[in-house]
């Protein structure tokens, strides 16, 4: 099975329940979760965000919080900030990207050490998941409300 990269909007559903929970929950139960090193910041700004909107309340606040902890304690980080940070200026040069996404990119391309086309992306971003394609990659495609 080839490895995968998880973008932080596809590892929320992993801790917050969604529609595509399931469906991910058995890809991350099928290979190792590799992921930058800042997504479990992504991740707790959706919990916390959806919080305040009322779409969690706080006992499912607490357990998403708990979810993304044990999670995040058995995942892979990318943590080469500098090496990270060149790719990531390429990428928002090159695709129509935000700032976090060009940085989640750029850290899967160092994770595949700069051949994509060994890695599954996942991410249940249309936009970035069609970056990771141009650079190589081959998405994990679904796709999260507003994605």
């Amino acid at each position: 099975m080839r490895p995968h990269y998880w973008d932080a909007s596809a590892l929320v559903p992993l801790c917050v329940a969604e529609s595509t929970s399931p469906d991910l929950r058995r890809l991350a139960a099928g290979s190792a979760i590799v992921t930058w090193c800042l997504s479990a910041v992504e991740i707790a700004s959706a919990i916390e965000r959806r919080a305040r909107e009322g779409a969690l309340g706080s006992n499912a606040r607490a357990l998403a919080l708990r979810n993304l902890s044990e999670l995040s304690a058995s995942w892979t980080e990318i943590t080469a900030l500098e090496t990270v940070r060149e790719r990531a200026l390429r990428l928002l040069a090159t695709h129509t990207l935000r700032a976090a996404d060009a940085l989640q990119l750029a850290a899967a391309l160092l994770a595949a050490g700069d051949r994509p086309a060994r890695y599954g992306f996942v991410c249940g971003d249309a936009r970035l998941r069609q970056a990771a394609r141009r650079e190589g990659f081959q998405p994990v495609g679904f796709l999260t409300p507003g994605g």
